[in-house]
């Protein structure tokens, strides 16, 4: 039986890969079935295309670069994750918790598109190139980690990237980027039917520890009412049991 995929989902500095391992603490020590993967997989030769395009490489602007291609990038290092690493554990009745996946493709690509139809277009495009051409599994529930921007702008303010700039990714630097990554996320949230969790109290953050309580029982309200699975490309609801 197939295991469950949940995705933490986030804007940067929110704390998904705190979150993340957070949660598969709490699960592993309830003797469940789980890890963590992340994306990009910045230690994997796959990732060589995000790193240039988040380093600049392509260009500077990040509304500058073709949002179907730089999906492609992601995509496909997704892919080879999921091949290489997890698939057999998924497949075995694994839990896998993931800091970011086609989600993330979603917001950052899906915001340089101006027209609503075209944007409409865009995200039924990635959902059949990553869940359907590419065979990747399809979420069975997205816990977004929500943080004012104001808090955002905040913890983003000299972060260094990942990447190997000296001020951050071509997202990272743009903030009028960062504003409209916010307020996608509040529509694809309502959309799909994220988990929503609150990660600050006014404009100071929640410790990881509360916000960690608030995640993980919105794990277990769905698994306890039996799992509610989401199917974003059509925003059915499909109704199963989680693999205890």
């Amino acid at each position: 039986m197939r295991g469950k995929l949940i995705i933490i989902e986030g804007g940067d500095g929110s704390g998904k890969a705190t979150q993340t391992a957070m949660l598969v603490e709490r699960l592993a020590a309830e003797g469940r079935p789980v890890r963590s993967v992340s994306f990009p997989d910045y230690d994997s030769d796959s990732s060589a295309l995000v790193k240039m395009y988040l380093r600049g490489d392509f260009g500077g602007d990040a509304d500058g670069v073709n949002p179907y291609a730089a999906s492609a990038f992601y995509a496909v290092d997704r892919f080879a994750s999921y091949q290489t690493q997890w698939k057999s554990f998924l497949q075995d009745g694994g839990i896998v918790v993931a800091d970011r996946y086609t989600t993330s493709n979603m917001l950052y690509q899906m915001i340089k598109i101006d027209d609503a139809a075209a944007q409409e277009a865009y995200l039924d495009w990635l959902w059949d190139f990553e869940f359907g051409k590419l065979g990747l599994p399809e979420p069975d529930m997205v816990v977004l980690l929500d943080v004012p921007l104001a808090v955002t702008e905040r913890l983003m303010a000299g972060r260094t990237g990942k990447t190997g700039g000296r001020t951050g990714d071509i997202h990272e630097k743009n903030e009028g980027f960062l504003r409209k990554c916010h307020d996608a996320y509040d529509m694809l949230a309502k959309r799909y039917g994220w988990q929503r969790i609150a990660c600050a109290d006014g404009l100071a953050m929640r410790t990881p520890e509360a916000i960690c309580d608030d995640v993980y029982e919105a794990v277990r309200a769905l698994w306890n009412k039996g799992w509610k699975r989401l199917n974003l490309a059509v925003n059915l609801d499909f109704t199963g049991h989680f693999f205890l």
